[in-house]
């Protein structure tokens, strides 16, 4: 069974910083989401990619799913190859998908997301690899890009081939990054508002949908002076 447009559900914007991601993907703008938890920054982006994919009248072919996997931090310490390890990576997606679309029987769910990497609509790639690569025709989704060095954040927007765009989900108060590294969000955040072709839009506590009670907890811990994690 190949997996197409047809199959997909209809997602609407909850929420105004949704709204804002809504109305300017439909311009055509690489966006750059930033801020709380829980608020749906990456299922938005995901949705609103694999739509334009899966439609064969567009100039895209996939989805590229960008990730760093922290290896000076958790992955050395997991048995395995390095693919083997990825896939740990990879079980978020796994989830987000089955929201995205409708499928006739739970066996078909449990194997939506590999049929998605094997029909080439989405890729899955480590901030690892990256060099030398270009990416044509497709739509990259830099997630959890808090945990991008400088480095790794420049070189994947270096990325960006013909008939392709990129897009960007993150929160500074989330990142993994330690032992005295230092996250190139911010000021990679600040070149993306200079560039015309680049909307950044910051998600609040208001946008929360994850639950009340993600709400309540981000709320205290901003009350209690844990605004981001250094």
């Amino acid at each position: 069974m190949y997996i197409n447009a047809q199959n997909l559900v209809t997602v609407e914007p909850i929420g105004p910083a949704q709204g804002t991601t809504f109305e300017k993907y439909a311009e055509g703008k690489n966006l750059f989401l930033t801020g709380s938890a829980g608020t749906g920054k990456t299922f938005v982006l995901l949705y609103l990619a694999l739509k334009e994919v899966l439609d064969k009248n567009t100039d895209f072919d996939k989805v590229v799913i960008v990730r760093s996997l922290l290896p000076s931090r958790d992955v050395g310490f997991l048995p395995g190859t390095l693919e083997e390890k990825s896939l740990l990576y990879q079980t978020a997606y796994r989830f987000l998908v089955r929201y995205l679309f409708e499928m006739p029987s739970e066996q078909e769910f449990d194997a939506l997301y590999d049929k998605l990497l094997a029909q080439g609509s989405i890729e899955f790639v480590s901030t690892s690899f990256l060099r030398g690569l270009t990416f044509d025709r497709s739509i990259i989704i830099c997630d959890e890009c808090q945990n991008f060095t400088f480095q790794e954040l420049d070189t994947i927007t270096t990325r960006v081939g013909q008939n392709s765009k990129i897009h960007w989900a993150g929160d500074e108060g989330q990142t993994d990054i330690r032992n005295g590294e230092k996250s190139g969000y911010y000021n990679f955040q600040g070149i993306i508002d200079e560039i015309d072709e680049c909307e950044v839009i910051t998600f609040g506590i208001g946008d929360i949908i994850r639950s009340g009670f993600t709400r309540s907890y981000i709320i205290a811990k901003q009350n209690f002076g844990l605004r981001q994690q250094d």
